[in-house]
């Protein structure tokens, strides 16, 4: 179910971020040592240049894994009624048998 505000709640599967850029970082790493050994220094460059994003990305996701988790509420939560603008105001619930 949609609540509509997923780009504030989404959660990312950090832990197949992290072995997917470790697998970037190896690879990336072992291209720039091939590449600089071999006598290609625009491929070096570009690889060496993958190797500084990929490290970036890397420590984002470590310091992402050690904040550690956030509240995400269960199934039993109702999900969080949309923001519905600034200005306008939100709608009332018709007053009920309780309700003055």
């Amino acid at each position: 179910m949609r609540t509509g505000s997923e780009p504030v709640t989404a959660r990312s599967a950090l832990r197949l971020r992290f072995w997917l850029s470790v697998w970037g970082f190896v690879w990336s790493a072992a291209g720039t040592a091939v590449f600089s050994l071999t006598g290609h220094p625009g491929w070096a460059a570009a690889f060496g240049a993958l190797l500084v994003i990929v490290t970036i990305d890397l420590s984002m996701i470590v310091h992402h894994i050690h904040q550690g988790s956030h509240y995400q509420p269960g199934r039993d939560v109702p999900p969080y009624e949309p923001v519905h603008g600034q200005n306008r105001p939100r709608p009332r619930p018709p007053a009920g048998p309780h309700r003055a």
